[in-house]
C-alpha cells in the first residue's frame, strides 16, 4: 500500500527516502461520536474557509529544519511531505447509524452555523455497522453492530469493510484511529502473548480480545497504521506490537492528551526546573457528554485515571529529589455530569512549597471543550501516522509521544511525559523527514539534468 517512488540507483548511499503522498488518503474511524464528528466536521469546514485549524500543528506549527535563525522558520505543511486536507476521506465505525450530521448535532459541539455549511458532506459519512462488546463499554449500546460466530469472524468482516471503502473511493492509502469510547481496565494475559495466541484466541472467542484490538489486529493485516487515542490496552499487547513488526505498519498511542494532563505536563516541569517541591495536586473534573457517560463505569474510569495519574512521577522523578516530590499525594477523580454535555470543567489544586518549605498553592479551573481539544490531535496524527508509513517507520512511533497522556514506546526506549521534551522529539523526526524531502528533491533534480545533458 505505501509503495516508495523510484529513485536513481546512484541514490543508494543517500538515506531512505520519504514516499510522496501522492492520491487520496482515507482516514477511519471505530466511533463516530463527539471527538470524530468535530474532527470531520472541522476539516469539511476548513476547507470551505468556514474556520482555521486551530491546535493543529501540521497545518499551523513551523520548523527550524536547522536553518540560520535569521533565515526564520517555515510551516511544517510546506516543508514536511504530509497529506493535503483535500485529500483526506472520512469513514468509520459505530454502534449507532446516525450520518454524521446528525451525528455532530447530537454531540453538541460544533455551531449550528458550521453544520449548516457542511451539512450535505456531513450527511453524505455514514458509519458501518461495529464490533462490540458490552462487557468493555458497559454504559453503552446501540442497534448498529456486527454479528459473527467467533471473534476472528469480526475482524474479517472489518477486513472486508477496510478492502471495500479503499475500492468505492480510490485511496491510495489509509489510516485507522480509534475514537470510540474507553475500554474496561483490562491487563495483558496469555492470549495476548504471541501472534499464534491472539489469533487461537480471535478463533475461540476469547474474553480478553477487546474490540479495539480487533480493529487493530485487521488494520495490521490490511496494512494501515493505526493509532489508539483511548486509555484502551490495545497496541500495548506484545501480540499486535509483533504484528505490526512483521507487516511492517505504524502503531501511536495511547490515550489523546487535551485538557487536564496537558496542563499538568507544562506545570511540572516548571516546577521541577525552579526545584519547587509539590507536596499534593489533586485534580477533578466534571464532564457530560457520551464519553462522561461511559466513564461512569469503574471498570472504564479506572483505564482512565491509570492513564491520567501517570505523567507527575515521570516528570517530577522523585527518586532524584526525595526532598521535594517523595511524599507528594496525588489525587485524580472524573465525574459524570449530564448538564455540562461536552463542556468539561476541570479544577486543579496543587500544594506546593518553597525555600525553607514555607508552602503555596496553585488553583486552576480550566473550563475547556473536550473534543474541541482533540480534534487537532486527531488531524495531526492522521497525517503524521500516515508519514511514518510512507517513511519506513513501522512499530510504536515514541515520537509521537506528545500527543498523549500514556504513550506506548518500545522496549528499552523510556517513556517522556514532558510537554516540551515531547515536542522537540516530534520536531526532531519531523525534521528528518524534511531534510529527507529537500534530498529527494535536489536527487531527483541532478537525475533529470543528467538525462537531459545527454
Amino acid at each position: 500500500m505505501y509503495k516508495r517512488s523510484e529513485v536513481p540507483h546512484d541514490a543508494a548511499k543517500t538515506p531512505t527516502p520519504v514516499a510522496s503522498p501522492e492520491g487520496r488518503l482515507g482516514v477511519l474511524i471505530p466511533g463516530m461520536g463527539a471527538v470524530a464528528t468535530t474532527f470531520i466536521g472541522g476539516v469539511l469546514a476548513i476547507r470551505r474557509g468556514l474556520g482555521k485549524p486551530i491546535g493543529a500543528l501540521s497545518q499551523m506549527g513551523t520548523l527550524s529544519m536547522d536553518r540560520a535563525p535569521s533565515e526564520g522558520d517555515r510551516l511544517i505543511r510546506d516543508v514536511v511531505p504530509l497529506a493535503r486536507l483535500d485529500d483526506l476521506v472520512f469513514g468509520g465505525w459505530d454502534i449507532f447509524d446516525d450520518d454524521m450530521y446528525a451525528a455532530a448535532v447530537h454531540a453538541g459541539v460544533l455551531a449550528q452555523p458550521t453544520l449548516d455549511g457542511i451539512r450535505s458532506d456531513l450527511q453524505a459519512i455514514r458509519p458501518m455497522p461495529a464490533v462490540f462488546d458490552r462487557r468493555y463499554v458497559n454504559r453503552l449500546d446501540g442497534p448498529h453492530t456486527k454479528s459473527g460466530r467467533t471473534k476472528m469472524d469480526l475482524a474479517d468482516q472489518v477486513r472486508r469493510d477496510i478492502q471495500a471503502f479503499k475500492a468505492a473511493n480510490g485511496l491510495a492509502r489509509m489510516v485507522m484511529i480509534w475514537c470510540g469510547s474507553t475500554e474496561s481496565y483490562s491487563q495483558p494475559g496469555p492470549v495476548h502473548q504471541t501472534i499464534s495466541s491472539f489469533e487461537a484466541g480471535l478463533k475461540a472467542d476469547d474474553p480478553g480480545i477487546a474490540p479495539s484490538m480487533i480493529y487493530a489486529y485487521a488494520a495490521i493485516l490490511e496494512g494501515l497504521p493505526f493509532v489508539n487515542g483511548a486509555p484502551n490496552l490495545t497496541e500495548e499487547v506484545p501480540a499486535l506490537q509483533a504484528m505490526a513488526q512483521q507487516h511492517e505498519v505504524p502503531l501511536s498511542g495511547k490515550d489523546f492528551k487535551t485538557g487536564q494532563t496537558m496542563i499538568k505536563t507544562v506545570l511540572a516541569p516548571a516546577f521541577r526546573a525552579r526545584l519547587l517541591g509539590v507536596a499534593g495536586w489533586f485534580s477533578t473534573n466534571i464532564l457530560g457528554n457520551r464519553d462522561g457517560e461511559v466513564l461512569d463505569d469503574p471498570q472504564a474510569l479506572k483505564a482512565k485515571e491509570i492513564s491520567k495519574l501517570g505523567a507527575l512521577e515521570h516528570i517530577l522523578q522523585p527518586e532524584l529529589f526525595p526532598d521535594l516530590y517523595a511524599d507528594l499525594h496525588h489525587s485524580v477523580k472524573i465525574n459524570y455530569y449530564p448538564p455540562r454535555g461536552d463542556n468539561k470543567e476541570g479544577w486543579d489544586n496543587i500544594d506546593i512549597f518553597g525555600w525553607l518549605g514555607y508552602p503555596m498553592q496553585v488553583k486552576i479551573n480550566f473550563l475547556c471543550r473536550d473534543s474541541i481539544l482533540a480534534a487537532p490531535l486527531v488531524l495531526d496524527v492522521a497525517l503524521f501516522i500516515d508519514l511514518a508509513a510512507r517513511s519506513g517507520w513501522h512499530g510504536l512511533q515514541d515520537w509521537l509521544s506528545f500527543y498523549y497522556k500514556s504513550p506506548v514506546t518500545p522496549a528499552g526506549v523510556l517513556v517522556e511525559h514532558d510537554l516540551f521534551k515531547q515536542r522537540e522529539r516530534l520536531n526532531a523526526r519531523l525534521n528528518q523527514a524534511a531534510q529527507a524531502a529537500v534530498r529527494n528533491a535536489e536527487m531527483y533534480a541532478h537525475h533529470k539534468t543528467r538525462r537531459l545533458s545527454k
